[in-house]
């Protein structure tokens, strides 16, 4: 650790070659059956190590790993609780959809150059800002990380954003009935 605070960069690379796997198998994957978001916690885990090195207290009861599993169970379970928020909004937005309304699917009869424009037409009466939600999300088909930089807000704030925005837009989107 004092290296890491000096700055030396190849202290991290040793800490991580003496814990990252055991805290991949021990701590994070248990807590994260999903393997890339549980290696996508490891890698946070290290960040936020080099980041707050500084915030370290040596225990003489105790060895790092004690600080690293803190910092890697943290971090597991705010990305757990993320991943339950978008399956509910996602849930939700299942539930909300009604077969009956949405009209003939695009290959039974619509036209696909009449679906998009129905679709703009709607994207064009909400929020702009709710508009370039959606268009992140299901157009550009960006992960909500992605997302959330792009619009220069949280991740969790996304999430708002986003569940608002599929309302607004389901109250715009008048499809033709023909």
């Amino acid at each position: 650790m004092e290296a890491l605070l000096r700055g030396d960069r190849n202290a991290a690379g040793m800490l991580y070659a003496w814990y990252g796997d055991a805290l991949f198998r021990e701590v994070i994957l248990p807590r994260l059956p999903n393997r890339e978001l549980a290696e996508n916690v490891l890698v946070d885990t290290f960040r936020t190590v080099l980041e707050r090195a500084e915030t370290y207290k040596p225990d003489s009861d105790r060895s790092i790993y004690f600080w690293l599993r803190r910092i890697a169970i943290n971090r597991a379970i705010d990305v757990h609780r993320a991943n339950q928020r978008v399956r509910r909004l996602e849930d939700a937005l299942v539930a909300e959809a009604d077969p009956e309304d949405a009209g003939p699917a695009p290959d039974q009869g619509t036209d696909q150059d009449d679906t998009r424009a129905q679709v703009e037409a709607a994207l064009q009466k909400i929020s702009p800002r709710y508009a370039e939600a959606l268009r992140l999300r299901m157009f550009d088909d960006l992960d909500r990380e992605e997302c959330a930089a792009k619009l220069g807000v949280t991740i969790g704030n996304f999430d708002v954003i986003l569940h608002r925005a599929s309302a607004a837009f389901k109250k715009a989107f008048q499809p033709d009935d023909d």
